[in-house]
This record gives C-alpha cells, sequence and structure tokens, in this order.
C-alpha cells in the first residue's frame, strides 16, 4: 500500500516542479526526488512524504521561489544561478558560497511558500495565528511595539497573524531531518546555511496595522504579524553571500571555526563555506561553470555586470541593434492616445 501512496504524491507533484534542483543527485532539494530515494523514511520525513501531499506541494513551490529569487539575485554575475541542471548539480556537490546561498535561499523560500499556505487557508495542517505571535515551545515572542502616535493610542493583536512558527517546523522536517545524525563539515554548513536562510525571514517579521475609529480616527488598532517581502529575503541573503565566511572543522569534529584567526566567528545568520569558488570565466565540467562568453554586459558599468569584470577582461563585442519605441503620442477625443512607431539605436556588448 505504501509505495501506491508515495507513487501518487510524486504524479501529484509532477507538474509543479520542474527546477534545477531536480537532477536525481541525493544533494539536490527536489520533494520528489526526496521521498523517491527515501523508499522508507522515517520521522516526520516519513509522514510528510506519505500523507501530506498539499504540504510536499508548498515545498515544491517554495523550491521554485528559492530558484526564481537566486536567478535574479546573480542575473550580473560570472556565476548567473543558471538552470542548466548538470551545472547546478555541480555546484551544488561542491561546499562554495554559492553553494551556501542556494541551501540558504531555498530553505527560505520553504518556509515561506509554507507560512503564505497557512495565511491563505491553502493547508489542511494549519491555519494563520491568532494573537500574539509564539514561538516553536508555545511561548509569546517578543516583538517591535507599533508606534504610538498619542496617549491615547491602544492596539492589540488581531486579524492574521503568518504562521512563521509552522513554515520554520516544516522546513527543518523535510530539509534538515535527514542530515541530523552526521558531524562532517559538509553536513555542519549545510545546515547552518539552511538556518541562516529561516532566519532572513523570522528575525525580519513586521507588523501591520489598521486603524478603527469614527470619522477616521485611530481610538484602536488591530495589528498582526507579517513577513518580509521575499525579494528584500534575497537582497539580506546576497548582502551575507558577500561577506560569506570560510571555515574549517574545529578539533572534535563537532563544529566548525574559521580559517583564518583573524576572521571572526560566524554568526547563526551568516552564511559560511569551505571551499574557494572557481572564477566561472571559462566553462568547467568538473566545477559546473558555464563562462561568460556571449554573455550580455555593460560597457559603462565598473560592478559586477561591467564588461571588464564579466568578460574576465577576455573583450566584447559590440553591435547596434535597433529597437520599435512609441513616440509622437497625441490625445484624440474622445478618449484615445495615438502614437507613431519609432525606431531608436542601442549598443549592445557580449563577452568575447
Amino acid at each position: 500500500m505504501r509505495p501506491v501512496i508515495i507513487a501518487a504524491c510524486l504524479l501529484l507533484l509532477a507538474p509543479i516542479t520542474d527546477s534545477w534542483w531536480a537532477s536525481g543527485s541525493a544533494v539536490i532539494l527536489d520533494p520528489r526526488m526526496v521521498c523517491k530515494k527515501n523508499r522508507r523514511p522515517r520521522g516526520r520525513l516519513a509522514q510528510i512524504c506519505r500523507n501530506e501531499t498539499g504540504l510536499l506541494r508548498e515545498i515544491s513551490r517554495g523550491v521554485t521561489l528559492g530558484a526564481t529569487e537566486c536567478a535574479h539575485q546573480f542575473r550580473h554575475r560570472r556565476w548567473n544561478c543558471t538552470t542548466q541542471r548538470r551545472s547546478m548539480r555541480k555546484i551544488l556537490m561542491r561546499d562554495t558560497r554559492e553553494t551556501g546561498f542556494v541551501n540558504a535561499i531555498t530553505a527560505a523560500g520553504v518556509t515561506y511558500a509554507i507560512t503564505r499556505a497557512c495565511t491563505a487557508g491553502a493547508l489542511l495542517e494549519c491555519s494563520c495565528e491568532k494573537g500574539a505571535p509564539k514561538s516553536r515551545r508555545g511561548k509569546a515572542l517578543t516583538v517591535p511595539t507599533p508606534p504610538v502616535t498619542t496617549q491615547s493610542d491602544r492596539w492589540q493583536w488581531g486579524g492574521c497573524s503568518d504562521n512563521v512558527r509552522f513554515g520554520l517546523q516544516k522546513s527543518r522536517e523535510f530539509m534538515d531531518s535527514r542530515y541530523r545524525k552526521r558531524s562532517d563539515i559538509k553536513t555542519l554548513i549545510k545546515l547552518h546555511n539552511h538556518n541562516a536562510g529561516r532566519l532572513a525571514i523570522k528575525s525580519n517579521m513586521r507588523i501591520e496595522c489598521k486603524c478603527h475609529g469614527l470619522s477616521g480616527s485611530c481610538t484602536l488598532r488591530t495589528c498582526w504579524w507579517r513577513m518580509p517581502a521575499f525579494r528584500e529575503v534575497g537582497d539580506r541573503l546576497r548582502d551575507k553571500f558577500e561577506g560569506a565566511a570560510k571555515v574549517i572543522s574545529n578539533n572534535d569534529g563537532d563544529n566548525f571555526m574559521p580559517e583564518s584567526t583573524n576572521i571572526k566567528q560566524p554568526g547563526k545568520k551568516d552564511i559560511v563555506y569551505s571551499e574557494q569558488s572557481p572564477d566561472f570565466c571559462v566553462p568547467n565540467a568538473k566545477t559546473g561553470s558555464l563562462g561568460t562568453e556571449g554573455r550580455q554586459c555593460n560597457v559603462s558599468s565598473a560592478g559586477t555586470e561591467g564588461c571588464d569584470q564579466l568578460c574576465c577582461r577576455r573583450g566584447f563585442t559590440q553591435t547596434t541593434v535597433r529597437e520599435p519605441e512609441n513616440c509622437n503620442c497625441h490625445f484624440k477625443w474622445c478618449c484615445e492616445v495615438i502614437c507613431e512607431t519609432c525606431f531608436v539605436k542601442r549598443e549592445i556588448q557580449t563577452c568575447l
């Protein structure tokens, strides 16, 4: 009976997740592959795979959300979080800072999607939170107090707070449970970066309020807890990527420490890694680098998208293209705006 249930879960998930995690590697998170490879999963992972198809669907959406945000954050860099499966598989089999970012943004995406589904009432297992938000152990969390403009202002918890507690819990159960009994450096780093991704949401929850009172007054406010926009989560994790710390295993083998004594011990919100990244300038099947030949660059930029940086000082070609745009627009009574089509020239730079 169990194989039939698992097969049904996989069929339900099939149309949703076709991301670059779905390459069949054990290090790549894809709910279909996780449940399929773990023929006899145990504990909470077993329950999720066999019985919670709705939750698996949201996990799939979270994986896709993380993949989309990763591609946005790195769209102007040598490594652009490619959707090419073989390349991403090689990236995730290593332990570079790029691997750390992918693991963090995936954990954040899964947490975000599950929490959002709870608030929307899309999952039978949870709902939005009523009253003051609580921790995993049921204790009320300390959150910022809404600003008070006058002494008569009053506020109370109400509305429908995002149930981030449930999202965090399910993200841990699905993504971390298979690694809990391991203590090698790669596993420790993976679990740390998973948690860093979740904290990018949990640590940046905000309060939203609605005023109540006669004639637009605000004698009473109802307030609830909201997650930040996922783009903000991606921005914060990209900043952590920039300041990621290289670590090594400590003497007891149960934890890690900075590679250099000049670097402070990374905190829970920081991204860590143990392997140096390739430069991603030229194709390399071993590292997963696709190179930057043929990528568009910006000759006027001194940033990561600049031709000097993106093309790895190999040079670039420049071509002129003509693009249509509206021009000579005028208003015709009534009520229409009529425009002509003009062609403007634009220079495009492409890496050699």
